[in-house]
């Protein structure tokens, strides 16, 4: 039988999965109100050539079509949860217009989830390119 803290971390695994995939669809549809509810105030976002916004910055450009997706295809390989922390290790693909270049994207990445109060909020992400 499994202890309490194992069937609560698969509880909570199975939560992380449902907030990646609003996240993902949010940001297909440029959905900014979705994402403001999904991210922390104390956001770090990493993009794949490395730049970096915070959560207004990152709201800014969504709302303003500075990035645009076409798509997007992701996996959650492993997710380690600890208490109110919780490590999404996977891969995202997408095809996205950003500012004027159309970019396909293939990376490894690191999402980050905090427990606020009684929501799970992104805290931070980070993409590796992936070679091919």
């Amino acid at each position: 039988m499994d202890s309490p803290e194992a069937v609560l971390a698969d509880e909570v695994r199975r939560l992380i999965e449902v907030v990646e995939q609003k996240r993902y669809s949010a940001m297909l549809a440029s959905d900014v109100a979705a994402l403001e509810d999904l991210l922390d105030d104390n956001l770090v976002y990493t993009h794949s050539f490395g730049e970096r916004d915070d959560k207004a910055g990152y709201l800014e450009k969504v709302a303003n079509r500075f990035f645009v997706y076409h798509e997007i295809h992701h996996s959650s390989e492993r997710i380690i949860v600890r208490e109110r922390c919780a490590i999404v290790a996977g891969t995202m693909r997408a095809k996205a217009t950003v500012g004027t270049a159309i970019r396909e994207i293939n990376n490894s990445c690191m999402a980050v989830w905090g427990k606020s109060g009684n929501q799970w909020r992104l805290l931070a992400y980070q993409p590796t390119p992936l070679a091919g």
